[in-house]
């Protein structure tokens, strides 16, 4: 799977025929809804786009939209449609009663995607415009004024960082994966234009996250150019005053790795404290008593009040929970949690075969499910879970933090079940950390 980081690779303009229609999706059927664009004229998104919107069930009015935003090239684009059925992603929509959006800009691999990730070029507009359309399908009106959450991977990351700049009353927080939106013109990357930093941008709790082999140990190769980029908007932006801190992924380059631990995490304190009661109120004010500051690329953290360091270089985290989890991912990644995952639910038992229903962990998502036949463990699901990218989960996961497609049902078949015997099952969940749900 081809990728590469808007901040490090630009190609032609030119849009080249399509080769694999983005015509394969998981069905979007009630809680989820989906709208799709065509490319639009000049100055409008030349690219087509599906939008996927995941409501959370019973939820009578919705408080923000957490937007899900993968990074450039084919394969990271494909792997948006995906986005709104991850399990770990919904646990954080449903708390904080949002729903969960991912978009999926088909472009082609060697088309430009700065064309999509600067909101700028008709992006920002066609999501605007997304939230209206689904609000309406959804029966859920008030979707087109609500806050906006955002995580962007790569481009993604200069897609969200860019709203942040252009719409920041808008936006509760903001978590950047390795890309970032360019403060300066550069000569070398002239279809990027510039953005700049308006004093409302200030008060969006944003944080950077690259992987630490995009610059920051490794200082070549194609990701190199990662963390100056990082790093000189994180100096820009903190140099004002900014809400935005850094956490360097310690064992990485651009996949994401285990960033969603930390990343959900912070989100969670974010939307805790933004989130206004009311839909169509103005966003709280981030409260700032409570925050801990760390050096950049430091590895400790401590309460402002006692922070030694220069505060207006110093990374910002929002609170002491946030800080101390922070403290174990950028060491080693392996946040710590001690609450059991939630138990599946809905377990249905038609012969041989298996099916029910499961909520993510919060902190650390599902990594598998074990299945009890008359009280002794017969079988995980899935049998061996896989990621390539970090801990090993029960959706799987694609570079851009998605679910793999096909996505894995919640099903066994019991083969080896005594025919005509009646027997009882329980499934159980265990999460990341390897706790099992009671």
């Amino acid at each position: 799977m081809r990728q590469f980081c808007i901040l490090l690779a630009l190609v032609s303009t030119s849009l080249p025929a399509q080769n694999a229609p983005y015509d394969v999706f998981p069905p979007a059927e009630p809680p989820y809804y989906r709208v799709r664009y065509e490319a639009g004229a000049a100055g409008e998104l030349i690219f087509p786009v599906n939008y996927t919107i995941w409501m959370p069930p019973g939820v009578k009015e919705l408080r923000g939209v957490i937007v899900h935003q993968h990074g450039c090239g084919e394969g990271s684009c494909k792997s948006g449609l995906t986005g709104a059925f991850d399990l770990h992603w919904q646990a954080l929509a449903k708390k904080h009663a949002c729903a969960l959006l991912s978009p999926s800009y088909e472009q082609p691999e060697k088309a430009d995607c700065q064309m999509w990730c600067d909101p700028r070029n008709g992006s920002g507009a066609a999501f605007q415009k997304c939230l209206v359309d689904l609000g309406a399908k959804s029966g859920h009106p008030e979707l087109s004024k609500v806050p906006w959450a955002l995580w962007g991977h790569s481009g993604g990351g200069h897609w969200a960082g860019g709203i942040v700049l252009t719409h920041p009353e808008r936006v509760a927080a903001a978590w950047l994966r390795s890309g970032v939106p360019l403060l300066t013109a550069d000569e070398k990357r002239t279809t990027i234009k510039p953005h700049t930093i308006p004093d409302a941008a200030l008060s969006v709790p944003v944080m950077c996250n690259p992987g630490t082999k995009e610059g920051v140990t490794v200082k070549e190769g194609r990701f190199a150019g990662v963390w100056p980029a990082n790093e000189a908007f994180f100096n820009a932006m903190r140099g004002k005053g900014a809400l935005i801190g850094v956490a360097v992924d310690p064992l990485t380059s651009h996949e994401c790795g285990n960033q969603r631990y930390m990343a959900i995490a912070w989100l969670d304190a974010c939307l805790a404290a933004r989130l206004p009661e009311k839909a169509g109120a103005p966003l709280q004010p981030m409260p700032l008593e409570h925050a801990w500051l760390a050096p950049l690329l430091g590895t400790e953290a401590a309460a402002a009040a006692t922070f030694g360091g220069d505060s207006s270089k110093a990374v910002w985290l929002p609170n002491e929970a946030v800080a101390k989890a922070w403290m174990h991912y950028v060491k080693d990644t392996a946040i710590p949690d001690t609450t059991p995952p939630p138990a599946p639910g809905n377990l249905r038992v038609k012969g041989p075969q298996l099916s029910w229903e499961a909520e993510a962990d919060l902190e650390s998502g599902i990594a598998h499910f074990i299945i009890e036949r008359d009280g002794k463990e017969i079988a995980t699901v899935p049998g061996q879970p896989k990621n390539p990218f970090g801990r090993p989960i029960f959706q799987g996961l694609q570079y851009s933090d998605t679910p793999a497609n096909p996505l894995v049902p919640m099903s066994f078949t019991d083969t080896d079940a005594e025919a005509g015997k009646k027997h009882s099952y329980r499934v159980i969940t265990v999460n990341t950390a390897g706790l099992r749900s009671n």
